[in-house]
């Protein structure tokens, strides 16, 4: 019974992903493959006009407009046409799609170039920088859409796939950005949005050939055998080397994000003020090094103490190494980074500067202030008593009051008292000492006093 009930859930589940019935032969897939390869007449013209809308779309950042271009061009047909030249041995079908995708990629960077120098427009914005990045991810949407594209063209229900396989793997958009960097002459747009494009490509032509073999298309009759097995060890060694690269810029994407998250940590847990906000964060690496940029506002903070007292606690959160830069007022501390003599400041950076440092001298000076006002207070005490002190205590010839600090050696604590030293003209008894002190404390208004003879 439990073979029987095992067995009928396996047929249940595999009936989901049966294909019978659904394909359509070897030859009509074929024909409608063949059909898109071609790029001469209306195809070429069409390919230039949706280059040219998809530059407007970048230009102004309008992310419905590159959709659009992404619909007209008919750039799938050759990178599916490659795919399944080399899964059905077909030799001169692969040299065709591949001298068509370089001649139809060549013609895409030369209009958008033109475009990009005549265009008044050459502001970056993130639908360009979003093509000089690839990663693994790229990879991944370019494979798992080839793949959607050839199952959907070797079935009778083809629907709405291929518009939707061009959309996702975005094969216009990259070299409209290789054409503003050729424009700008900005070449880590141009190599960025090129390897994209080659991505693309490489991977959806790839998902075609495994899609090919699965659906067990035929062959060629003619084919030479060995010839096929060396031109499979080429497409496998490109699809490897081609996402190399991808794997390393993933993992530069995945080290900044875990560096943003863990500082967003950071300054939540720790960069708490009474009476001042952070207004804005930044966490960003430069030179190879770890910067975390923080903008206050509210109530001024002395940076070095500021500065002092969070860094030690980078190292909880996984930031260690990484150099705190405080903005309070307009004004930055952060040092100069870019150069050692290519920075030139400016007469505002210099007021600024300025500003700064007199905000910090006042703080400084009020702190010492308050300091000599006490010292003087206590220097005023012993004047102000000495007439009472003759009267009451005859036997006391001169008095001085002093604030000092007493340490504890045993706990480190420390203690402030007052200290009066007084000449006597012999010495005092208990009982004059107890009442000289009861009497200076009530005077000066102060819980403890320490008398001393000399």
């Amino acid at each position: 019974m439990k073979p029987n009930i095992g067995s009928r859930i396996y047929e249940f589940i595999v009936s989901y992903f049966s294909l019978s019935g659904q394909l359509v032969s070897q030859q009509e897939a074929e024909a409608n493959i063949r059909e898109g390869v071609s790029f001469k007449g209306t195809n070429i013209l069409i390919l230039i006009l949706a280059i040219l809308i998809a530059s407007l779309g970048l230009n102004t950042n309008s992310t419905a407009v590159i959709i659009g271009a992404m619909l007209i061009s008919p750039l799938m047909g050759p990178i599916i046409g490659i795919g399944l030249g080399v899964g059905i041995h077909d030799f001169d079908l692969l040299k065709r799609c591949l001298r068509n995708l370089v001649m139809a990629a060549g013609f895409s960077v030369i209009a958008a170039t033109l475009y990009f120098l005549i265009s008044p427009v050459n502001e970056q914005h993130s639908e360009l920088l979003a093509r000089t990045s690839p990663t693994i991810y790229d990879v991944l949407i370019a494979f798992f859409g080839g793949g959607a594209g050839i199952i959907a063209l070797g079935s009778t229900n083809k629907g709405n796939v291929i518009p939707g396989v061009a959309i996702a793997t975005a094969l216009m958009p990259p070299l409209c950005t290789a054409g503003y960097g050729l424009a700008t002459w900005q070449l880590n747009y141009f190599f960025g949005a090129s390897y994209l494009f080659i991505i693309n490509s490489i991977y959806i032509a790839f998902a075609t050939f495994i899609g090919v073999k699965l659906m067990k298309y035929h062959g060629m009759s003619n084919a030479d055998s060995a010839r096929a097995t060396r031109v499979r060890r080429i497409v496998y060694a490109l699809a490897i080397l081609t996402m190399l690269p991808s794997i390393y810029l993933t993992y530069g994407m995945l080290r900044q994000n875990k560096f943003t998250v863990d500082a967003d940590n950071f300054i939540h847990a720790e960069c708490v003020f009474p009476d001042t906000q952070v207004l804005n964060r930044k966490a960003y690496t430069e030179n190879g090094k770890k910067y975390l940029s923080l903008t206050l506002i509210g109530r001024t903070l002395p940076i070095d103490s500021l500065r002092g007292a969070l860094t030690p606690k980078l190292k909880f959160y996984g930031l260690e190494g990484t150099h705190l830069i405080f903005i309070q007022g307009g004004n930055s501390d952060k040092t100069q980074t870019k150069g050692t003599d290519a920075y030139s400041p400016s007469v505002d950076d210099i007021y600024r500067l300025a500003q700064s440092t007199i905000t910090r001298q006042q703080s400084r000076i009020d702190s010492l202030e308050n300091v000599i006002a006490m010292s003087k207070a206590t220097l005023d005490d012993g004047p102000a008593v000495a007439p009472e002190i003759k009267v009451l205590f005859p036997s006391v010839s001169s008095i001085g009051i002093s604030s000092t600090v007493l340490t504890n050696p045993a706990t480190l604590d420390n203690d402030t008292t007052a200290v009066a030293l007084i000449k006597v003209k012999h010495n005092l008894k208990k009982e004059e000492r107890k009442k000289l002190s009861e009497y200076l404390q009530a005077r000066l208004n102060i819980s403890r006093i320490t008398i001393v003879e000399m």
